[in-house]
C-alpha cells in the first residue's frame, strides 16, 4: 500500500523510536538473562521512555512484546522466565512498536559472549542477506528482486534460506500487501513505486531450510538442530532509492548495486 508524505512522517517517527529500542538492548549483556526478563525491559522502554505501544502484545493472541529465538529457533520465540540467555548463544530479538496508529517492524541476531566463528559467520551473512535485499530497492524495480537478491547472497556462503515467512506490507496494520519473499527470480513479482513500505527479514539457516513447529504453536526450530539467524528492516521505496525507517546510529546502508 502506497503511503501519503503526511503517513511516511508518522512511518519514520515509529522507526526511529524503534531503533532506539534497539539502541538500549545494544548496551546490555544479556548474559543470564531470562527471555522473560528481556521482554519487560523492552516493554518498560517502549511504554516508558517512548511514549509507544508494543504492537505484537496482543496481535493474533500472542501476549509479549517481542519474539525471542535463541540458537536453533528460527523465529516466534516466546519470552520464557525458564530460557536463560548463555554465553555463545545467538538470540535474535524481534520488536514492533506503534505510534501515532504507524507501525515499525525490525528484528537483530546478537551474538552472546563468545561465539564459536561458524555461529558469526552465520550471523553476519544473515545480516548481509538482509542488506542485499534491501539494495535492490527502488522505484521500476521488482519484489523478485529482493528475494532473488537474498537467497543469492545466503547460498554463495553455503547456507539456505527459510521460505515458509517472509517480509510484509507494513503501516497502520502490522502485515499488509505486499508479501516480500527471501527468494524469487529477478524482473518477476509487483513493480515498486515510491512510497511503499515494507519490511525485508530474512531468515537464514546453517544446515537445511525445513522445519519444524513446536507445540506451543508459535516457536518454529530447524528440523535439523543447527543454528539460524534473521535480521529484519522495515524501509520506504523513495524517488530515488530507498530509506531505512528503523536504521540505528550504528548502521550504514550499503551502497545499491
Amino acid at each position: 500500500m502506497v503511503k501519503s508524505p503526511a503517513e511516511l512522517e508518522l512511518m519514520r517517527a515509529s522507526g526511529r523510536l524503534l531503533a532506539s529500542v534497539f539502541e538500549m538492548l545494544d548496551r546490555r549483556n544479556f548474559a543470564g538473562m531470562s527471555t522473560m526478563a528481556i521482554n519487560g525491559m523492552v516493554e518498560r522502554f517502549i511504554v516508558e521512555d517512548c511514549a509507544a505501544r508494543p504492537a505484537s502484545k496482543g496481535q493474533y493472541g500472542f501476549a509479549y512484546v517481542l519474539n525471542s529465538s535463541i540458537n536453533d529457533v528460527v523465529c516466534h520465540g516466546v519470552p520464557d522466565a525458564a530460557a536463560i540467555v548463555r554465553d555463545g548463544d545467538i538470540i535474535n530479538l524481534d520488536i514492533t512498536l506503534e505510534k501515532d496508529g504507524f507501525i515499525a517492524d525490525s528484528s537483530k541476531t546478537y551474538m552472546i559472549g563468545t561465539v564459536t566463528p561458524q555461529a558469526r559467520r552465520l550471523v553476519q551473512a544473515a545480516q548481509g542477506a538482509m542488506w542485499a535485499g534491501i539494495a535492490q530497492v527502488r522505484p521500476g524495480a521488482r519484489l523478485g528482486d529482493i528475494g532473488a537478491a537474498i537467497e543469492r547472497h545466503a547460498k554463495k556462503q553455503g547456507y539456505s534460506v527459510v521460505r515458509e515467512y517472509c517480509g510484509h506490507g507494513i503501516g497502520r496494520e502490522m502485515h499488509e500487501e505486499p508479501s516480500v519473499l527471501n527468494f524469487g527470480r529477478p524482473g518477476t513479482g509487483a513493480v515498486l513505486q515510491e512510497g511503499m513500505t515494507f519490511t525485508i527479514e530474512p531468515m537464514v539457516n546453517q544446515g537445511s531450510r525445513k522445519l519444524v513447529q513446536e507445540d506451543d504453536d508459535w516457536t518454529v526450530v530447524t528440523a535439523d538442530g543447527k543454528l539460524s539467524a534473521q535480521f529484519e528492516h522495515t524501509v520506504a521505496v523513495t524517488a530515488t532509492g530507498v530509506e531505512v525507517l528503523t536504521l540505528r546510529s550504528d548502521e550504514t546502508p550499503p551502497r545499491r548495486r
